[in-house]
């Protein structure tokens, strides 16, 4: 990068920083420092909670999904609407009337604090790695490009995201989510037109569309149902619908989002806004991707995308296999090239044979180019064993690198660490909330008094740095260590699906009283990890078992503890 680009990257870090500091000062009370003052307008609540949905992680590896698999990712977010609609006629309105400060407060209040406690302790230990993984992912993708040691990334990420979010609590969060995902989306929106303007002369973003959607990458619906297939119109709908019904409505870095609405209304407004422009968002960045294989069809792309790995193929004992691999890599691209470009000719004249048969051409060379890097896959894992084969997260920041102008690289890159930083500092805000709300307050002897609010005020930012350090520590541990990010997904898997059949029995079994649903936690928790340890199932089904065995315990076992009113328990 260039001295402009260095330049435009830590003033826009350090200006995050300070305007988060700024805008957070002055918490004196646990209500201002945890909730904000529940003080934010819809618009506010709405791109809070987007940003903390969209990591660093999705601006990366979305592109390159698109790249690799055309729209039919977008298939995932379906069934979101839904779920907000689900969530602001029921969840909001009730968290608002009780004045909670963390989702699991609740808990208390239906059934007992023994289910509060199970529940809070489940999501500290999975949303605590989580926050790991959040740092690390975007670091160990940022470490490469940028030639840094991917534990000094984990860590300048961990602090500057400390420095506002401890000061400030979650009113800094807030209103630092709106000033950076404005900011993304106006990258990422930068970022399209200069790939729309680097199409080859004569190719319009029109023409490159339907390039694409010959190519079958505009497959943006499948309607065909196959449990098999991770990316259909069903999957979307009724899996994705459970899926955002479980994180918005159980997990507290992001029930901590929209508690900051002034009312219900603006809690309300500020989901379904999310509801509404999250699916043309996840569309638009596909589409960004879709753009860049029109782009690499008339543009050589390099046969891997990763390019620490290239280098170290280039360098290492297999580099003559490694050139001879490449020089096809090149050989059958050209013909890749010149079939598209006969397609776009067959296009505008509208001879449909041509058309057809250049489009055949076109595959065919496509698919001699993945077996291609099929094998410089294999001739890398010869290499070093534990390298990844994924490169998709590399294809957006290599255009960037190669097309970009100089201070527009420095923008893009801002805008990765400002997506890192606005999931980070949601979930250690999430984090310190359900620490001290749903741990330290309730120890024996703490005094919970107004008079000790500052005091409070104090632990949370103490709190606040504990999980920021613990985060970092574990990125750099799963530096070292790369199958524990993998580790991580299983283990979200293993909890998620408890905590929301906990609050399912809550929200709609009237009957199932504290003992019954504490006992089918555990039932169903002991289930799900007997699946991980004793079968084959893949740790996408845990959640849906996992809540399933929930509500079905507690039902079984209703008759024999039944619900009794609080004031008699």
């Amino acid at each position: 990068m260039s001295a402009l680009d260095w330049t435009v990257l830590l003033g826009a870090l350090a200006f995050f920083v300070l305007y988060g500091v700024w805008r957070g000062r002055g918490q004196s009370d646990l209500k201002g420092y945890l909730l904000a003052g529940r003080s934010m307008p819809w618009y506010a609540v709405a791109l809070s909670v987007m940003a903390t949905q969209a990591s660093a992680i999705t601006f990366l590896s979305t592109p390159g999904q698109g790249f690799a698999d055309g729209l039919r990712f977008v298939q995932f977010y379906f069934g979101l609407p839904f779920a907000m609609i689900v969530l602001c006629v029921t969840v909001v309105p009730i968290f608002h009337r009780l004045g909670v400060y963390t989702a699991y407060e609740y808990l208390e209040t239906r059934f007992d604090g023994k289910t509060r406690s199970l529940a809070a302790a489940l999501f500290l230990i999975q949303r605590g790695l989580a926050a790991g993984l959040t740092i690390y992912a975007p670091s160990l993708v940022l470490s490469v490009v940028l030639g840094w040691d991917v534990r000094v990334v984990c860590g300048f990420i961990g602090a500057l995201v400390v420095l506002y979010t401890a000061v400030g609590g979650s009113r800094a969060v807030s209103h630092t989510h709106v000033l950076q995902f404005s900011i993304i989306m106006g990258t990422m929106a930068v970022a399209f037109v200069m790939v729309a303007r680097s199409l080859p002369e004569g190719l319009g973003l029109g023409n490159a569309m339907a390039v694409a959607g010959e190519l079958g990458k505009l497959n943006a619906i499948e309607t065909k149902f196959d449990p098999n297939d991770r990316y259909n119109l069903w999957s979307g709908l009724i899996g994705g619908f459970f899926l955002q019904l479980a994180y918005f409505g159980t997990d507290q870095s992001q029930v901590g989002r929209y508690l900051t609405g002034q009312s219900v209304r603006e809690s309300r407004l500020g989901l379904l806004a999310n509801g509404v422009l999250k699916i043309p968002m996840q569309f638009a960045i596909l589409l960004l991707g879709v753009t860049l294989f029109v782009f690499y069809l008339f543009t050589p792309p390099p046969a891997f995308f990763n390019p620490v790995e290239r280098a170290r193929l280039e360098k290492g004992a297999h580099a003559q296999e490694y050139r001879a691999l490449e020089a096809r890599h090149a050989q059958d691209w050209e013909a890749r090239r010149d079939g598209a470009e006969r397609l776009v000719g067959a296009m505008r004249s509208g001879d449909g044979a041509a058309r057809a048969s250049a489009a055949a051409d076109v595959r065919a060379a496509q698919a001699r180019m993945g077996e291609t890097r099929t094998q410089v896959v294999d001739v890398l894992k010869r290499e070093k064993p534990n390298a990844s084969a994924n490169d998709t997260n590399y294809v957006f920041l290599a255009f960037v690198l190669a097309h970009l102008p100089a201070g527009l690289i420095g923008l893009v890159f801002a805008a990765v660490f400002a997506a890192s930083m606005n999931s980070t500092s949601a979930e250690l805000s999430a984090l310190t909330s359900t620490t001290v709300v749903d741990v330290v307050r309730r120890l024996p002897g703490h005094d919970s008094s107004a008079k000790n609010e500052k005091h409070d005020v104090w632990l949370s930012r103490l709190v606040t740095v504990f999980w920021a350090v613990f985060a970092v520590l574990f990125a750099q541990w799963a530096s070292g260590l790369g199958t524990l990010v993998e580790a991580v997904n299983i283990l979200g898997s293993l909890f998620y699906g408890t905590i929301l059949g906990i609050f399912l029995c809550a929200f709609y079994l009237k009957r199932v009283g504290g003992h019954a649903v504490f006992a089918g936690a555990l039932v169903a928790e002991a289930a799900v990890v007997a699946c991980f340890q004793l079968t084959e199932i893949s740790f996408l089904w845990y959640n849906l078992i996992g809540c399933a065995l929930v509500m079905i315990v507690a039902l079984a076992l209703s008759p024999l503890w039944p619900r009794r009113d609080r004031a008699n328990a």
